[in-house]
């Protein structure tokens, strides 16, 4: 068995979260010592490794986050991933799951990635319910007994249907948790509860999901882990008050980093080591920040043989030149070394094939003009329309109301400062499409087209005109799935997402560039406003998140699950 001994390293101690000048013996998989004397480093061992000062830490764990909103497979995320020090995830497959089920979960699962990929079982697929949206799997009773069955399986997923959990009734969720106390008792049930407090946060809570990765405020941080919450803090909830009503309360046993969701493009550049910097220039001390993206992280999940640099852990670490900025030298997984990005080495990552009709996953028609005409009785001269006015810095909208002209029985929105949405069925279930009016997304001519809709991934399609949204909602049909803007009925930018339209099997960098182009394109060519152009569109049609929302079955309510009509009010 092969002996490593790190010396002359700045070893973090998780215990009691500061550094000490140590060496640190390794055997095989496992650190064996923390060595300090000249007799233990007199020892012999097969390599010895002077780190020549090198800040050594436990390797970062991320437990909330979703492998496909990078838009790649498994293995290449590994790849990137471990580039930046993060050696675990607990992947929540739940994208993918609603495209294939559960046979899309397994087909992750049998991919073999360098750096440990876990997984939840997604308590919520589809994110409400069949009547509510239109997805290509479902996650009931069954499925979640054979998952439970699984070493891989660390979690029950994100639960994220409010309504049903507290419901009187016997509903899904409440029978797949009741599934999860009986066949593995000590399963963390993760949560999903954005602007959720009171009496309703305490219902949630006493379900048994005692844990929320939403957007937090000082206040929800407070009453969540003062109710017994652990918080998983990704970065849309970094800012100076939510991490001075961290360190005040000394919350850092309560609390853990994730990421959530990274943009392929914005992954080139980092990972849970961003989440980690940015709370650390809020005020979060650098040692707790390290603390609560390993020690914290693994507890959570009860991946008790890592996430820590003592005797009998995976000899997961990262040698960084600069702690500040995270500079890392390198990555050694399992005792052997993964990743050194300075002189470009990653270790290899196994080849992935998925099954053909992965690759053949949306099924419609193509759209015409017609698709997309709001007819009325002929004699209406104007109506009155529910719309969706999208927020620019966060992914919650807000139901809105508006007056428009009629010509020849035809809503005339054109000119009304509004856009047209689609939400089209695309699994072959019915292909019906629903319309609705968005206000504060695009502000120029064109449209915006997407496979990749939270989380039921029907082909959503945006625009200012039809001429253009028919345009890029049939190019995504032609090459089975992405991200695409057109202007002109020219497409101006594509990003390829060829497995089930959601993630795409080529090099990370080549995807990075052409989302950034899409990112780019509905940015400056159609004058989208929003910190995350890319995500917000793709959000729009996620019911779970406040306020309203489209699905392919129509406008919805999100904390109520009522369906609203697109027109109020027909006036002759």
């Amino acid at each position: 068995m092969n002996t490593i001994r790190i010396r002359n390293a700045r070893v973090y101690n998780s215990y009691t979260q500061s550094f000490e000048e140590k060496s640190v013996l390794i055997r095989g998989e496992q650190f064996v010592q923390l060595q300090e004397t000249e007799e233990e480093m007199r020892q012999k061992v097969d390599q010895e490794i002077d780190a020549q000062g090198r800040w050594m830490l436990p390797g970062l764990i991320d437990i909330h986050m979703h492998v496909e909103s990078s838009m790649t497979i498994p293995t290449e995320f590994s790849r990137q991933a471990l580039s930046f020090g993060v050696t675990t995830v607990v992947a929540d497959p739940h994208e993918i799951a609603n495209v294939f089920g559960l046979k899309g979960i397994e087909a992750f699962m049998d991919s073999e990635p360098v750096m440990d990929i876990f997984y939840g079982i997604p308590s919520s697929v589809p994110s409400t319910n069949p009547d509510c949206e239109t997805t290509g799997g479902v996650i009931g009773l069954e499925e979640v007994e054979k998952l439970l069955d699984h070493p891989q399986i660390r979690c029950l997923g994100e639960v994220m249907n409010f309504k049903e959990l507290v419901s009187e009734d016997e509903t899904l969720i409440k029978q797949i948790i009741a599934l999860c106390r009986k066949k593995r008792p000590l399963l963390p049930l993760e949560g999903h509860c954005p602007k959720i407090s009171g009496a309703d946060l305490a219902k949630f809570i006493a379900s048994g999901v005692n844990a929320d990765h939403t957007q937090q405020t000082p206040e929800s941080i407070v009453e969540k882990i003062t109710n017994g919450m652990f918080l998983e803090m990704q970065g849309k909830s970094i800012n100076p008050d939510t991490i001075r009503t961290l360190v005040d309360h000394q919350f850092y046993e309560y609390f853990s980093l994730v990421t959530d969701d990274v943009m392929p493009d914005h992954f080139l550049h980092g990972h849970l080591n961003q989440v980690l910097l940015s709370a650390v220039k809020c005020g979060l001390p650098m040692e707790k920040a390290i603390y609560c993206s390993t020690f914290t992280s693994a507890r959570r999940m009860h991946l008790d043989d890592r996430g820590v640099i003592a005797p009998g852990k995976l000899a997961d670490f990262v040698l960084l030149d600069s702690l500040e900025d995270w500079e890392v030298h390198q990555v050694y997984k399992n005792g052997i070394l993964v990743s050194e990005p300075k002189t470009g080495f990653a270790a290899t990552e196994k080849p992935v094939s998925f099954p053909q009709e992965f690759y053949h996953s949306l099924q419609h028609r193509p759209l015409t003009a017609e698709d997309f005409v709001i007819r009325v009785a002929s004699e209406t001269q104007s109506v009155l329309v529910h719309g969706i006015e999208i927020n620019p810095q966060a992914t919650f909208t807000r139901l809105i109301r508006t007056q428009l002209p009629v010509k020849n029985g035809v809503v005339q929105w054109q000119d009304s400062g509004l856009a047209l949405i689609a939400c089209i069925e695309r699994y072959g279930k019915g292909g019906h499409i629903a319309l609705a009016f968005t206000q504060g997304g695009i502000h120029k001519q064109g449209a915006v087209a997407s496979s990749w809709a939270h989380d039921h991934h029907n082909l959503m399609v945006m625009g200012s005109n039809v001429q253009d949204m028919v345009c890029a909602a049939n190019h995504l049909l032609a090459i089975q799935g992405g991200y695409c803007v057109c202007v002109n009925e020219k497409i101006q930018a594509c990003a390829s997402l060829n497995v089930g339209g959601i993630v795409s099997d080529q090099p990370l960098a080549q995807l990075a560039s052409q989302v950034e182009a899409v990112r780019t394109a509905m940015e400056e060519q159609l004058g989208y406003v929003h910190h995350n152009a890319v995500m917000s569109f793709a959000t729009l049609s996620l019911p779970v998140s406040p306020e309203i929302k489209l699905t392919d079955k129509g406008l919805l309510i999100g904390k109520t699950l009522e369906f609203i009509p697109l027109i109020i009010e027909e006036q002759a």
